[in-house]
Order: C-alpha cells, then sequence, then structure tokens
C-alpha cells in the first residue's frame, strides 16, 4: 500500500512515461503530465488526488467510503481522494497510465503508440 507522497512520486516516476516531472502546484509538490497536474497529495486530507470524475467518485466512495474520501475544497471538481495506507499499488499504475493517456495531446500520443517516442 501507499502511505504517503513520496511513495506515490515514486510510483509515479517509475512508470517511465514520458513528459511527466515533478513540479509545484499551490505551494505543494506534484507530479505534472503534459504541463498538466497529473497527481499529487492533498494539503487538506491525508490522500492522494488521482483525476476521475465526480460519479466515478461517488461510485468508487460508495463501493469503500473507507479507502475513497472526499474534502469538501474538492466536491466540485472531479478529483478521486484515496486515503493514505489504503491506496492499492497496482490501482494507482492503472488510474496513472490512464490518466496519462487521456491528458495527452493526439499527435502525442499517435507518436508514442507507434515508437517514435522515448
Amino acid at each position: 500500500m501507499i502511505h504517503a507522497w513520496e511513495d506515490l512520486k515514486s510510483l509515479g516516476l517509475s512508470l517511465g512515461l514520458p513528459k511527466v516531472e515533478v513540479a509545484t502546484s499551490w505551494g505543494n509538490e506534484a507530479l505534472k503530465a503534459h504541463g498538466k497536474l497529473w497527481t499529487w497529495w492533498s494539503p487538506y486530507v491525508d490522500a492522494a488526488i488521482f483525476k476521475g470524475s465526480i460519479d466515478e467518485r461517488e461510485m468508487l466512495m460508495q463501493a469503500d467510503p473507507d479507502t475513497f474520501v472526499l474534502h469538501p475544497h474538492y466536491a466540485k471538481h472531479g478529483f478521486i481522494l484515496v486515503a493514505a495506507g489504503r491506496i492499492d499499488p497496482d490501482w494507482a499504475k492503472a488510474r496513472l497510465r490512464s490518466t496519462w493517456r487521456d491528458m495527452a495531446p493526439k499527435r502525442f500520443l499517435k507518436s508514442y503508440d507507434a515508437g517514435e517516442v522515448d
């Protein structure tokens, strides 16, 4: 399980995906992909933040409210918060890869899938 930001950051960087960088957002360290926020740790609640949708977040929270949490700051946004110590590394890897692909410009993704981008 992932317990802290350093664990999540290491996992994200270990995926070896291009266009991923350590950055700062609102005074906190985060990972960006393709120049956009990709994943980070909440300064409001001890949880990792992944991109998603409000509907998906609601479904996950109903299925496992001890793992998938919410802080009022994020209520209007489609972010999925996963409580520290309850983050499954395989789930996180799949989520990060999927989000990375969703965030990639189509032209870049076409080149990447063709093996033209390292």
